[in-house]
């Protein structure tokens, strides 16, 4: 009786165990695909004639200001799209804390080699600022293949990389200067969750990034309508870290709760002398 007995509990002792490792394993799978789709609502599509490509938000956030200092210093669209063919190569256009040796941020650059203290470095306005003084010291950069005007800036192992990015670089170029109207598209959850809340809208902070980005005498009235694109792009793949819900500008308007299928949208209301946030 006793030897039946213990034989039933083993055997329910099993069907308990296999029904906990299931339950646990089916579990594990849907975080997995939960966790996959909350990845996939945000991101930034860049679309222009020559083609389109997809980022992630901070790599738009990057390539934003990457073209808002080329502005502020009257650089040439090639200037940029070298920029932009170094950033990928280095660092896929993230401002990483780490790197070869002391390499740091988006150009990866040194601050053992004079580049600048390692928190300046991973200022993305600050480290760009400095590879355009290096690049424009580098004769005839407009004109050389992209690849040298690089390496002649970066001094890496392996030049011939850079050359790689060329037309991604010019994709970029063509819709963050603003050269191509409404060609960048992000796309976000407005609520935010537990881990990543929504931020309060703070336009003025946006503003206040913004001068500092393209100069201090910037404003969201615009002399020009690349210019106002320009400040239009900025301020969209800036939208979630400063809580933006919508842009408008040009006759158009980009709204956050249009999701990914959105875009911009005509909007007769919205200006083409000023860029309007909130």
């Amino acid at each position: 009786m006793q030897r039946r007995f213990s034989r039933d509990v083993i055997t329910i002792v099993v069907i308990v165990t296999v029904l906990a490792v299931a339950i646990t394993a089916g579990v594990f799978v849907l975080i997995n695909r939960f966790t996959t789709f909350t990845e996939a609502t945000e991101g930034c599509r860049i679309t222009t004639p020559d083609g389109s490509l997809d980022l992630e938000i901070e790599q738009a956030q990057i390539a934003a200001v990457i073209a808002g200092v080329a502005h502020r210093r009257k650089l040439p669209e090639r200037a940029v799209v070298i920029a932009y063919a170094t950033g990928i190569q280095e660092s896929k256009l993230e401002n990483i804390s780490y790197g070869d040796r002391d390499s740091l941020g988006v150009f990866q650059q040194r601050p053992s080699q004079g580049w600048g203290t390692p928190e300046q470095l991973l200022d993305p306005v600050y480290a760009t600022g400095k590879f355009f003084s290096a690049l424009v010291k580098v004769k005839n950069y407009r004109k050389i293949p992209l690849h040298e005007a690089a390496q002649e800036v970066q001094r890496s192992a392996d030049g011939s990389l850079y050359a790689q990015h060329e037309d991604n670089a010019k994709i970029l170029a063509a819709a963050f200067t603003g050269r191509v109207p409404r060609a960048v598209h992000c796309w976000f959850s407005p609520e935010g969750d537990e881990k990543t809340p929504a931020p309060a809208p703070a336009p003025d902070e946006a503003r206040r990034e913004l001068a500092r980005n393209l100069g201090s005498g910037t404003t969201l009235d615009v002399s020009s309508r690349k210019r106002g694109w320009l400040i239009a792009t900025w301020s969209l793949a800036h939208a979630q870290k400063y809580g933006l819900r919508r842009v408008r500008y040009d006759g158009h308007a980009w709204n956050v709760t249009a999701g990914e299928e959105g875009g911009w949208q005509a909007d007769a209301e919205a200006s083409r002398e000023r860029v309007q946030l909130s």
